[in-house]
């Protein structure tokens, strides 16, 4: 017994041991060389360092209780682009928001200070209320594989954490790595009369996992491409039950994926067959470096290649406006 525990423990240290030395390196090195090598690479983090300190000496960005309400999910990583991505928003348009951020899990004094001081009036939603609301929606007796998932997956809050946020209500809800360049009017007039679902085409099609076995457990042809980093409906449309066993079934079957709350997302959507789905040509994922440099479109999301232009230089362009 004590053998084998010290033959695991062994294997378990060379484990380490490969990792470190060979397949973080070479993971590296390929993410490295996809951004134009090592000084592309260093530019390109360099200009995300400068966006984060210019982010916090941005002009106050005002959030009115009457406003229409735009949810993100942000914190200590992403709150220096969701600062920039509102700024962007309301450069563009004469309408009032009401700008709610829902804790991702690292707001501390420091942010909180941050977000009084450069978004005055926005409504943060604490790691408190977003539990109380879980235990309230999803209890964990009741959703065990929710819970859990949600623990070591982060984009699953996007889901759970905002939806359970009174419920029943409509629901904008923008990723932070995004900017505008025009005045989203498709947007604007669905925040005001919200009707159905709203959202935005992927680059590419990006769920992880089979479409065969997407559609048996939802039970309708898949809404192809779907990207979740604009997307607006009622919570009221999620069956949290069924979200519970798609989790389940999709993991068993198939496994683990980045993609997973995409996925269910786009079965979400599949459901409810009201979809609208803005122009690609406007609300572009993952831009060119010429859409970039022209800043073409409504909306640009910064994906994948495209963060290297964003964080060069797409955020200075409108800083500079």
């Amino acid at each position: 017994m004590y053998q084998r525990y010290f033959n695991f423990l062994k294997r378990k240290q060379i484990q380490l041991i490969i990792d470190e030395l060979y397949r973080k390196p070479k993971s590296y090195l390929r993410l490295v060389k996809r951004f134009g090598g090592h000084m592309q690479y260093r530019k390109m983090i360099n200009g995300s360092e400068q966006m984060k300190a210019e982010a916090y000496r941005l002009p106050p960005v005002y959030s009115y209780p009457d406003g229409l309400p735009v949810y993100f999910l942000t914190g200590k990583q992403f709150l220096y682009q969701t600062l920039f991505c509102i700024r962007s928003l309301t450069q563009l348009t004469d309408e009032k928001f009401k700008f709610i951020l829902m804790d991702d899990g690292t707001f501390d004094t420091e942010l909180n200070e941050i977000v009084a001081k450069l978004l005055p009036g926005a409504e943060l939603v604490t790691l408190d209320t977003i539990n109380q609301n879980l235990d309230t929606v999803l209890p964990l007796g009741k959703y065990p594989v929710i819970r859990q998932k949600r623990k070591v997956y982060n984009h699953l809050k996007k889901l759970t954490d905002i939806h359970t946020y009174k419920p029943g209500t409509n629901k904008l809800i923008l990723d932070s790595d995004m900017l505008f360049w025009k005045e989203p009017v498709a947007v604007i007039n669905w925040l005001k009369k919200p009707n159905g679902i709203i959202d935005i085409a992927d680059s590419t099609q990006s769920y992880g996992y089979s479409t065969s076995l997407m559609e048996e457990l939802c039970g309708f042809q898949l809404t192809p491409m779907l990207n979740v980093g604009l997307i607006g409906f009622n919570s009221a449309i999620i069956d949290w039950e069924k979200i519970e066993l798609w989790i389940q079934t999709l993991e068993n079957q198939e496994g683990t994926t980045y993609f997973l709350e995409q996925a269910l997302t786009a079965m979400l959507v599949s459901c409810n067959r009201n979809e609208r789905r803005l122009p690609k040509e406007e609300y572009i994922v993952n831009p060119s470096n010429k859409q970039v440099e022209n800043q073409e479109g409504t909306l640009h999301h910064y994906v994948d290649l495209s963060k290297k232009p964003y964080f060069i230089s797409a955020w200075k362009s409108l800083k500079a406006k």
